[in-house]
C-alpha cells in the first residue's frame, strides 16, 4: 500500500522577515497564500502556523525538522533564532500533533532540513554551511532503516536548492557547475540508481513532488526550464510564482513540512 502525503505545515510570513533585506512583504504574503491554496488543491490538509515576529525566518519551516515514517528529527542550528524556530516546531509536533520527536543530543551537530534529501529509498545529507557530519550522523541514528550518505555542498545554499525529487527515482538537477559537481558525488555514493531531469536554470531545480504531482516555479521565473519541463514531464504538474517570498530560501520545499497520515493528528 502506497502511503500518500496527507498534511502540509507551512507558517505564515512575519513582517520581521524584512530584517533579511528589502522586499515586497505584501506581495510575499499574497504569494504564500497562493502557495497554501495550491497545496490544498492537490489534496493536502494544510495546517497554517501563526507568524512569530521574534523569528523572522520562521516561514521557512523546512529547516526545523526532518519528518519520515511518522517520526520527526528536530533540526539544530548555530543561529539562535533558527534554534528557537526548531524548538517551537518540536513543541507543535509533539504536543499538538502527537508525532514522536527526536532531539539531537550532540552539542556539535548542525542539521538543516533543507540539506536533507529523502528519495524514498535513502537519504542524502548536504554537508554545507548549515549542516555538518555530526548532523548527518543524527539522521542515520534517527532513521536506521535507510542508507544515509553525506554529500559535500560547495555552494552557499542548501542541498535541496541544487537537487530535489521530480518523480519516483527521478532527481531534478541543473547544468550549473556547482550542481553537476554535487550530482556526480551523489551518483558515486548512491545505494540506488536514479534518472535525472536536467534543467537550464539553477533556481528551477527545487520543486515539490507530492502524491504524483510536481509543483514547480512559474514560467515568468524559469522561462527556459519551463519549456524543458513541458517537453519532458508526463505526470501532472502545477506551477506557482514565489519570486518574492523565496528570495531568502531554497525555493518551494522550504516553506512547508510534509507528513503522511498519522494516527492522531489534531487541528491546531
Amino acid at each position: 500500500v502506497r502511503l500518500l502525503i496527507a498534511f502540509a505545515f507551512p507558517s505564515r510570513i512575519s513582517d520581521a522577515l524584512l530584517e533579511n533585506g528589502q522586499f515586497d512583504v505584501q506581495l510575499a504574503k499574497q504569494q504564500h497564500e497562493e502557495y497554501c491554496t495550491l497545496l490544498r488543491s492537490i489534496g493536502l490538509d494544510v495546517i497554517e502556523l501563526p507568524p512569530d515576529d521574534q523569528l523572522p525566518e520562521g516561514v521557512f519551516v523546512e529547516s526545523s525538522a526532518v519528518i519520515c515514517n511518522g517520526v520527526a528529527l528536530i533540526g539544530r542550528s548555530e543561529n539562535a533564532k533558527r534554534r528557537r524556530e526548531a524548538e517551537s516546531m518540536a513543541i507543535i509536533l509533539k504536543k499538538e500533533l502527537d508525532i514522536p520527536v527526536v532531539e539531537i543530543e550532540d552539542p556539535h551537530a548542525q542539521l538543516d532540513g533543507g540539506d536533507v534529501l529523502f528519495t524514498g529509498r535513502e537519504f542524502f545529507i548536504g554537508i554545507s554551511g548549515f549542516t555538518n557530519e555530526e548532523g548527518a550522523r543524527a539522521v542515520a541514528m534517527a532513521f536506521p532503516e535507510y542508507p544515509v550518505t553525506p554529500i559535500r555542498v560547495n555552494g552557499n545554499k542548501r542541498l535541496k536548492y541544487y537537487v530535489s525529487m521530480a518523480g519516483p527515482d527521478v532527481l531534478c538537477v541543473s547544468n550549473s557547475p556547482t550542481c553537476q559537481e554535487i550530482v556526480k558525488r551523489m551518483e558515486r555514493e548512491a545505494s540506488f540508481t536514479y534518472q535525472k531531469l536536467t534543467l537550464p536554470e539553477e533556481s528551477a531545480t527545487n520543486m515539490l513532488y507530492v502524491n504524483g504531482t510536481i509543483v514547480h516555479r512559474s514560467p515568468a521565473e524559469i522561462p527556459e526550464a519551463y519549456k524543458t519541463l513541458k517537453e519532458k514531464i508526463d505526470i501532472p504538474s502545477r506551477n506557482i510564482n514565489i519570486s518574492e517570498f523565496s528570495q531568502y530560501s531554497s525555493g518551494l520545499t522550504s516553506s512547508c513540512l510534509l507528513l503522511r497520515r498519522w494516527k492522531s493528528i489534531r487541528s491546531l
